[in-house]
């Protein structure tokens, strides 16, 4: 079934644009600093609508985690892995793809949504913390399972752990795009990005 359009007034869609209003809010001014009146108007709708659909800003950052940032980590990082038997040539071309990706859009100078989330958050709200461990966990057992078929492929050396690997990428990904968060230098963020692969490089039989 098709998704409906953006100027369509159905509940499913309006709760649709108040989450993503809500992403791009919170994403570019924080959890704690994303006003729900910008969120409102730019979802187009009003205040009785939110709270209709969400009981109030918990909740609605709540379902920011679970219903976008949780499947964009799937779209980017681990659907690419999903069959992958060569999954250091995989990560390689993600890890570089999409730092020239949010390069060129500007998302890079607002860091990776999930680890700014985390950041903020975790420390303050149990519902946050749990929300955003769980996907990490996920990103790492998922990374973990790929190097492992990899391993049995011939692909990946065979004397590493996966799931130390897969950790170490994990944090990897969220250094990059903090360091290119808090340098604002695409320069550091791209020798940050080729170290990786490197390092993915030295991983082949």
């Amino acid at each position: 079934m098709a998704n409906p359009p953006s100027h369509a007034r159905t509940p499913e869609a309006t709760r649709r644009r108040l989450l993503e209003a809500a992403f791009d809010e919170f994403y570019a001014h924080g959890f704690q600093g994303g006003s729900l009146n910008h969120i409102v108007a730019s979802a187009g709708t009003t205040k009785g609508a939110l709270f209709h659909h969400f009981e109030g800003k918990q909740q609605l950052g709540y379902a920011v985690v679970d219903d976008l940032i949780g499947p964009l980590l799937l779209t980017r990082w681990l659907a690419p892995l999903a069959e992958s038997t060569d999954p250091l040539t995989d990560l390689r071309r993600s890890f570089q793809r999409h730092v020239e990706a949010d390069i060129a859009s500007g998302y890079w100078l607002q860091g990776c949504p999930l680890n700014t989330l985390a950041q903020e958050m975790s420390p303050l709200d149990a519902g946050f913390q749990q929300r955003i461990d769980r996907l990490y966990d996920t990103w790492r057992e998922q990374f973990a399972a790929a190097l492992e078929r990899g391993r049995r492929a011939g692909t990946v050396r065979a004397r590493i752990s996966p799931p130390t690997v897969a950790a170490l990428l994990v944090a990897a990904q969220m250094g990059i795009w903090g360091t290119g968060k808090s340098s604002r230098s695409t320069a550091v963020m791209r020798q940050a990005t080729d170290g990786v692969c490197d390092y993915l490089d030295s991983l082949r039989p």
